[in-house]
């Protein structure tokens, strides 16, 4: 709605564009779209079959591409440079929210060496390769906050207002973005320890506790009470640490939709 008053405000309809011209925004929006389908969360699920995300992304382009190409700054112009420009916002937008998947399946791997569930692993059906089991609860949990908190319309909303601070054909990127990513994908090994303290902390006292007694009573059965002492206890951590998910992954998800933001502004501001 925003962007359709910008357009209104200025007087500005699709008559006054060519049909040469947008089409040719038309293809700029649907690279620009296409980045949030293949990296960010939920939309990325292998789960939503192809054409129905091909779909998709065919009727937010019919319905944007009017607006898209006439918004003041706008060259809708096909070429090399804006064709990688609008590339890029794809990709610098879906990775920076991929990274919130990244952060549970991390976490998921710490709990499972915890519970000494580290060579249970099951195929991944969104990266198709193996994966821990916790791995994919954590990571299915992740989606579920998403969708329940409605996150997912946040972050396609998000998207859509990218068109009125970077027009199409506009985008220009400096060598710093890299470095920014790199320094969010630090930050995963930090959140998902975070998110796995808990139970890590837990199952870490009760190793410590087993270990005190066997030095007490060299004759008690170590082995035999360490894993599923750890196990016990870890899973009535993990099930009372749940209530606090939802807070901790919709904190993260803003961090991440803030940052994908400024980067996308800057480029509007370079271009």
């Amino acid at each position: 709605m925003q962007m359709l008053n910008l357009s209104s405000s200025n007087g500005v309809t699709l008559s006054s564009t060519t049909w040469p011209a947008f089409l040719s925004a038309a293809l700029l929006v649907a690279v620009r779209i296409s980045g949030i389908f293949v990296f960010a969360p939920v939309f990325s699920s292998s789960a939503i079959p192809v054409r129905i995300k091909a779909g998709f992304v065919v009727v937010i382009t019919v319905l944007l591409a009017p607006v898209a190409a006439t918004l003041p700054g706008a060259r809708p112009e096909l070429g090399l440079p804006s064709v990688l420009g609008e590339l890029g916002l794809a990709l610098v937008f879906g990775l920076s929210l991929s990274l919130l998947n990244e952060i549970a399946l991390f976490a998921g791997q710490l709990v499972g060496i915890q519970f000494s569930f580290s060579l249970v692993n099951l195929l991944d059906p969104n990266s198709q390769v193996q994966t821990q089991l916790f791995g994919q609860m954590f990571g299915l949990l992740n989606t579920t906050v998403l969708v329940a908190a409605g996150l997912h319309r946040t972050m396609l909303a998000s998207l859509m207002r990218t068109f009125a601070f970077v027009p199409v054909g506009t985008a220009v990127f400096a060598p710093q973005f890299g470095m920014t990513l790199v320094h969010a994908a630090g930050g995963v090994f930090l959140a998902s320890l975070q998110l796995a303290a808990p139970v890590m902390a837990s199952t870490m006292l009760v190793e410590v506790a087993i270990a005190s007694m066997a030095r007490i009573s060299p004759q008690l059965p170590v082995l035999p009470l360490t894993v599923p002492a750890k196990t016990a206890v870890g899973y009535v951590v993990l099930i009372g640490s749940l209530a606090l998910w939802p807070a901790f992954f919709e904190a993260r998800f803003s961090g991440l939709l803030e940052m994908a933001d400024t980067l996308l502004r800057q480029c509007g501001r370079q271009g």
